[in-house]
């Protein structure tokens, strides 16, 4: 899952929000130097990795991304299924996009010298850019895949690769609306699970 996924998953303390996103930026074991509810966030994101990476409905998924892009289908098939959450988020949450999206900046920016650097880097995209927001639409989608291009060691096209969600767009949004629901039962059983 992508940004926007680990957000929603996450309870609303903005430790567990910060954390939510941390998964992303480190590495190895989580350290009792973090603040418990930060920690709780950082494990919740590897066990929604790990939980969606083995997942049929992902597997599936991953399967429609043409050959072209297939070495990118993990990253493409997070991407598009935050564009379905984002477009389609009043079905999911009872809090506007466009506020919960604000709520996550100001946390971010309040808390911007704590994370580490590349997040640092990241997340200062993720809100110049209003990228929760963006991912509503196909160009917004476009724009992040152009941004990951950037990013990837070598070249990749991935830009292009918006035309993938555009050509499979009815079989990915069913897709996603088939495993999102299994995704919050998994992350509910979680949350009641003792540490």
């Amino acid at each position: 899952m992508n940004y926007l996924a680990h957000l929603y998953l996450s309870d609303r303390d903005p430790d567990s929000l910060v954390g939510s996103l941390m998964g992303d930026f480190l590495k190895g074991r989580v350290g009792d130097d973090l603040a418990p509810a930060v920690r709780r966030g950082v494990i919740l994101h590897r066990k929604v990795d790990a939980y969606t990476d083995s997942h049929p409905v992902i597997r599936a998924s991953k399967r429609r991304i043409s050959p072209d892009f297939r070495r990118y289908a993990g990253i493409l098939v997070d991407i598009f299924y935050d564009h379905f959450l984002a477009s389609e988020w009043e079905s999911y949450s009872s809090v506007p996009l466009d506020a919960f999206a604000q709520s996550v900046y100001r946390i971010l920016e309040e808390r911007h010298a704590s994370f580490p650097q590349r997040m640092q880097r990241s997340m200062s995209y993720m809100v110049s850019n209003r990228l929760l927001q963006s991912y509503r639409d196909i160009d917004g989608v476009h724009r992040a895949l152009c941004g990951i291009e950037t990013r990837l060691s070598r070249p990749s096209r991935l830009g292009e690769a918006v035309r993938e969600l555009e050509q499979n767009h009815a079989a990915l949004r069913e897709d996603f609306t088939t495993y999102l629901p299994e995704l919050v039962d998994f992350v509910a059983r979680q949350e009641r699970a003792p540490e």
